[in-house]
């Protein structure tokens, strides 16, 4: 009984405290969703659309496969972002020389351009302001931290 005692108030302290943390999470995450929205709408672009571009910077030409894998999306979710991409003339399809089934995403000139752009215009938006006021180390603690969580 004792042992019981002992350990409901220690849970429950523990529960306050996830919870203190995923509502910090929530409320932290909401406001980057929030302004990224409006960083965003200039260039009608969506958060969706952006992470898509960064991955094609970052990781160069690849398979629409490829693409949701590292946007952690449907491939049917993924083709339906490269089409609004396309379209707009940010994201260019083609053929896959190592395999005729496969289509090639890659980044445009006008993409990165789209990139740079929005780049610029995000300084100094609230989710600048909220990473800004970390130090470097603190920055790659949380995104080593985050990483993690995201599996």
């Amino acid at each position: 009984m004792t042992q019981e005692r002992e350990a409901g108030p220690e849970a429950a302290a523990r529960d306050a405290a996830d919870e203190s943390l995923a509502d910090a999470f929530w409320s932290v995450a909401r406001r980057l969703r929030e302004t990224s929205q409006e960083t965003l709408a200039p260039w009608d672009i969506t958060p969706a659309h952006l992470r898509a571009l960064r991955v094609l910077r970052r990781h160069g030409t690849m398979r629409l496969s490829e693409l949701s894998d590292y946007l952690h999306i449907a491939p049917r979710s993924a083709t339906e972002v490269v089409d609004a991409l396309e379209s707009r003339g940010l994201v260019r399809r083609r053929p896959d020389p190592g395999d005729r089934r496969a289509t090639l995403a890659e980044l445009t000139e006008p993409g990165a351009e789209v990139l740079a752009a929005i780049r610029t215009a995000a300084r100094g938006t609230e989710a600048e302001r909220v990473f800004g006021s970390l130090s470097p180390a603190d920055r790659a603690e949380l995104a080593r931290i985050l990483g993690q969580l995201r599996g």
